[in-house]
């Protein structure tokens, strides 16, 4: 099982490599989560969408099937990014690579972070990460799936 974990770990790490903006700016924010939006909304998904510089909120939006928990679950996964620098898949997946859990290997509050799928570290090249991308709402694999997809399409477009 190990081996496999690591596979994982390194296509993770792959992606945060991948996937770095050469800037990025309120008005990129506001392009990027509108382009989530439309993209859940073409498959009517039941996500909520954020996106965060720093400490802020630029863009939030929840599409119909959300619930306010949906925006705690946002928050407790971005804490997770913003503190570990990488997405909160591969956080939890590290925790899991090495036979724990990020509950107990974290010593975190799990009311506060969840490393589960979904939200992706912003990571400006010569710069590192600066805030978040994510979703809530579909099983935690689905949700990081869905926003490395639409960050791949995003930045395709945009560079």
């Amino acid at each position: 099982m190990g081996a496999m974990s690591d596979d994982t770990l390194a296509a993770l790490a792959a992606q945060e490599e991948r996937l770095v903006f050469s800037r990025f700016d309120n008005e990129t924010a506001l392009e990027l989560g509108a382009h989530l939006l439309a993209a859940a909304r073409d498959r009517a998904l039941p996500v909520t969408v954020s996106v965060r510089r720093g400490g802020q909120r630029l863009f939030h939006a929840a599409l119909p099937g959300t619930s306010a928990d949906n925006d705690a679950w946002i928050d407790r996964k971005s804490r997770v990014v913003d503190r570990y620098g990488h997405s909160s898949f591969f956080v939890g997946e590290q925790f899991r690579a090495k036979g724990t859990t990020f509950e107990a290997g974290s010593r975190l509050d799990p009311d506060l972070y969840a490393a589960h799928g979904g939200v992706f570290p912003v990571i400006v090249e010569g710069v590192g990460p600066v805030g978040t991308v994510g979703v809530s709402g579909l099983p935690q694999a689905d949700d990081h799936a869905f926003v490395v997809e639409q960050l791949e399409i995003f930045l395709a477009a945009t560079s």
